[in-house]
């Protein structure tokens, strides 16, 4: 029982925005092998293959059922016991605080000190019930060659508005709440979860509906390029963070990036989060969530590498298309991180989840339509 204590070989990650029925039989192997390479960013690669449902051999097998017994039930209780801690310390927290409660305003003073300190302590323990131990964090921030990383950067430098960091599993959220205790965009159901739900309001978080169209994606963009400036101008406001791929993928591949996070026109964090493993990858990619967490919690031990790179400042080029600016970012972290750069994006993703669950005709002729 000791297949975790190897040192990681290879990286994997990824997330999924559904959850999705096991894969049906009427899918091939030549189409399976064919789904993935067409779907590479998605494409699950460990050891419990594509969704999580991979055969193993007997010997895993039992493996795996006595780490159920012994790590899930331990692990599951103590995170939901921080989970609900936190809770009770935002819930204090907002007592006698007009709409807070409603994601209609911020915490501040002590109240939001609480908060952030004990959300802080509280998403290490997390990961550490996960499993992920010792977090390797390289920071290249202070680098000697840091300012030579963008030639035309204001001599005036402005606080970064933005942490932007690539997205591999919901677990990247938990790891940048142990550090930086960052708002970020969620979806608007994340707002009504229970327990989760009142955290993300006391983080401040910005709330979307992910089909909206129009006005309402440009009020999204809007509060997010005023909530990025906010940060910018004020040392004491917490850095949005921001994925601008929108999805995750398997760790290997860096989708294009939405230009939200650029709009702002101030200074990014670029990161990168990679998760090596040699059994089972906590990338969430092509796998429903409950199983994906189930087959964490079964892992002894879990890995996660944290690169900070400079500040980026754009330049007055940039500042002024935030295509370009965005595209510039994501070249660096894709370098710096020997990422791969992919056109997908989510329509893919969900074409390629389609496929998994046998309608393999809308995967094959997403690129057509």
């Amino acid at each position: 029982m000791a297949l975790d204590a190897t040192a990681p070989s290879s990286g994997g990650g990824g997330d999924g925005d559904e959850a999705v029925r096991p894969l049906l039989p009427a899918a091939s192997d030549a189409e399976a092998e064919e789904l993935d390479a067409m779907y590479a960013p998605y494409a699950r690669r460990d050891a419990y293959g594509t969704m999580g449902r991979g055969e193993l051999p007997a010997l895993r097998r039992v493996e795996l059922v006595l780490r159920a017994v012994l790590l899930v039930p331990v692990r599951f209780v103590a995170g939901m016991l921080l989970l609900v801690a936190h809770y009770l310390v935002c819930r204090a927290c907002t007592l006698f605080v007009d709409g807070v409660a409603e994601g209609r305003s911020r915490l501040e003073g002590w109240r939001r000190v609480a908060v952030v300190q004990s959300g802080r302590a509280l998403a290490r323990a997390m990961l550490f019930v996960f499993g992920f131990y010792w977090i390797r964090e390289t920071d290249r921030s202070c680098s000697p060659n840091a300012e030579d990383i963008h030639q035309d950067q204001s001599e005036e430098l402005e606080i970064p508005g933005a942490i932007v960091s690539n997205h591999v599993s919901y677990i990247d959220i938990l790891y940048h709440m142990s550090v930086s205790f960052p708002s970020f965009v969620a979806k608007e159901s994340v707002s009504r979860l229970p327990l989760v739900g009142l955290i993300s309001k006391c983080l401040g978080c910005i709330f979307v509906r992910r089909e909206s169209k129009g006005s309402d994606s440009k009020g999204v963009a809007g509060a997010v390029t005023e909530r990025v400036q906010e940060v910018s101008q004020h040392k004491n406001s917490s850095r949005m963070l921001l994925f601008p791929e929108g999805t995750t993928t398997n760790g290997d591949y860096l989708l294009p990036f939405k230009t939200g996070a650029f709009l702002a026109r101030v200074p990014v964090q670029p990161v990168i989060l990679r998760y090596p493993y040699t059994m089972f990858s906590p990338a969430w990619d092509s796998m429903d969530g409950a199983r994906h967490v189930f087959l964490l919690l079964c892992q002894f031990v879990n890995y996660i590498e944290v690169v900070r790179l400079p500040i980026y400042y754009p330049s007055e080029q940039e500042k002024e298309d935030p295509k370009l600016y965005a595209n510039n970012v994501r070249k660096l972290i894709a370098t710096e991180g020997n990422l791969i750069l992919s056109d997908l994006g989510l329509p893919e993703k969900r074409a390629y989840h389609a496929a998994l669950n046998g309608n393999n005709s809308r995967a094959m002729h997403q690129k057509d339509d």
